[in-house]
């Protein structure tokens, strides 16, 4: 059952940003950059660790996983460090994503030719 919760949780959000983007004028980029805000303000209430407990696996594949991660990293290391700990644990959750970003944008960028 938890695979269908899953699925559905992920189904649900991406439904989500395919009625964003074909009912407005905002590009991919605004609905992703939303997707991330909104996992960050419903982490920073608690509620984002409710639903992996509810959906599993398929809430930390979407978008809004990345704003739970840059959020729950912050919040841990600034009590353990105070405000100084704010920036240093966005990156200690999320560093592993951002260098794979990276690292695959560039070798693909030298596999394959943009197109105008």
């Amino acid at each position: 059952m938890i695979f269908l919760y899953s699925f559905m949780f992920a189904g649900t959000l991406c439904l989500i940003g395919q009625i964003i983007l074909d009912n407005t004028k905002l590009t991919p980029g605004h609905v992703t950059t939303m997707f991330v805000i909104f996992g960050c303000f419903l982490d920073s209430f608690g509620i984002y660790d409710k639903f992996i407990k509810w959906f599993g696996a398929g809430t930390l594949v979407p978008i809004t996983s990345f704003g739970h991660s840059l959020i729950h990293g912050a919040l841990d290391k600034a009590h353990e460090s105070g405000i100084l700990g704010l920036l240093s644990g966005m990156f200690n959750l999320t560093s592993t994503g951002i260098v794979a970003a990276i690292v695959f944008g560039f070798i693909f960028s030298l596999l394959f030719k943009a197109k105008d």
